[in-house]
């Protein structure tokens, strides 16, 4: 007799990343050479946790009674108001948005499966996706349907696209979409203004018919080459569908454990966007209450206290530098090897397709290089990886992939 119900009693219990992060840590400390490529966290080159000091100090200055108090169930009007202000200011998106407090961008994508979908209702995603989408579509009793991510040129499967929301469309009636753009996690790969362009009207085209909500993960946006083009494509989508941001403060701030973000929801439909507000604050209450006071308070003024926010500015620039030049020496170290991936041009991770990938993972831990294996590739956080070991990770993975 189990205590626990079914679906519940063979949980794993850990995070396969986390794991094999634990697993090279400990075989570092036993004082072996690795490279570990698996954690998500941007790190310097020697190897401490890159933060930004000035968000350090904003959050120690945030007044101690401030901090400690219970912060409002839907998040500090300010903090809300500051992210919606940063994200999409200057876009008519700014003037229809809605906002709650979350956990992380985690969160985010929690309150957007749960509150969107039906229970055994699907949220569609690409080919390719950061693995606890799937945690979190199953831990709500919904599931998880994906759409080919990559065409046989090289781009983003438009045609794929399509299909996989007519499919999802036919079945449930209602369709929840998550695009991690740009710089995809886990490839690395932004989309082009076409691409958007026609992921745009193909969702502009299934809203005609169902309801429709497009959730856009720009979790490592503050990374990203261009950072504002893409809201262009989902401007004209608020007129008759729900447009999601799940934003997240551990990249953009580095500051992963104060568990800072946003679920920012627009639509033009005044009476709409007031009944998510209240669903979204609903669900607030109902799984974290509220959320990290002091982190909100914090980043509001780091968003906008005019001299704070430069100091915030310049410091993340050092440090996108920092990540650009792995990217550069990446891509530079890959030219012509046996490795295939798609444009990665920023972002915290490269996939290398590979199609035994859990087999090519394990020889590469036998030579001391740490990656994550999916379904047909391999993850490589080069944000975790020092620009002078980017050449031995692509070399590594070289000899792999052509049977070394």
């Amino acid at each position: 007799m189990s205590l626990l119900p079914a679906r519940n009693a063979s949980r794993p219990g850990d995070d396969p990343i986390f794991a094999l992060n634990r697993e090279a840590t400990q075989r570092r400390a036993g004082g072996e050479r690795i490279i570990n490529a698996t954690v998500g966290a941007l790190l310097e080159d020697d190897g401490r946790l890159a933060v930004l000091p000035s968000v350090v100090e904003a959050l120690r200055e945030v007044p101690p009674l401030k901090a400690a108090a219970y912060a409002p169930i839907a998040g500090a009007p300010e903090f809300l108001g500051a992210v919606i202000g940063d994200l999409l200011g200057g876009t008519s998106l700014a003037d229809c948005a809605t906002a709650v407090s979350t956990p992380g961008g985690t969160g985010a994508l929690r309150h957007a499966v749960s509150t969107f979908l039906e229970r055994g209702q699907s949220m569609l995603t690409s080919s390719f996706y950061w693995g606890p989408y799937a945690t979190i579509c199953d831990e709500h009793e919904r599931s998880l349907a994906t759409f080919p991510m990559f065409a046989e040129h090289g781009g983003f499967d438009l045609d794929g696209f399509a299909r996989g929301l007519d499919e999802v469309a036919a079945k449930q009636g209602r369709v929840l979409v998550f695009l991690n753009d740009p710089c995809h996690n886990p490839t690395g790969y932004s989309m082009t203004a076409a691409e958007w362009t026609g992921a745009s009207s193909i969702l502009a085209d299934v809203a005609k018919r169902v309801p429709t909500t497009v959730l856009a993960d720009v979790a490592y946006l503050a990374y990203a080459k261009d950072t504002r083009s893409f809201l262009k494509h989902l401007e004209p989508l608020a007129e008759r569908a729900a447009v999601l941001f799940a934003w997240s403060g551990s990249k953009a701030f580095t500051q992963y454990g104060q568990r800072i973000g946003a679920l920012v929801a627009c639509t033009h439909d005044a009476a709409a966007r007031d009944a998510i507000q209240r669903a979204l604050a609903w669900a607030c209450r109902g799984t974290w209450s509220n959320c990290n006071a002091a982190g909100q308070y914090a980043v509001a003024r780091c968003l906008t206290d005019a001299p704070l926010k430069a100091k915030v500015d310049g410091e993340r620039d050092r440090l996108r530098s920092l990540l650009d030049a792995r990217v550069e020496a990446f891509n530079r170290a890959a030219a012509g090897t046996a490795l295939r991936y798609p444009r990665y041009d920023g972002g915290f991770f490269v996939t290398v397709f590979s199609a035994e990938a859990k087999a090519h993972a394990e020889k590469l831990k036998a030579r001391g290089v740490f990656v994550v294996p999916s379904a047909g590739a391999l993850r490589v956080a080069l944000c975790s990886v020092a620009q002078a070991d980017v050449a031995t990770v692509v070399g590594a993975i070289d000899e792999v992939l052509r049977g070394g």
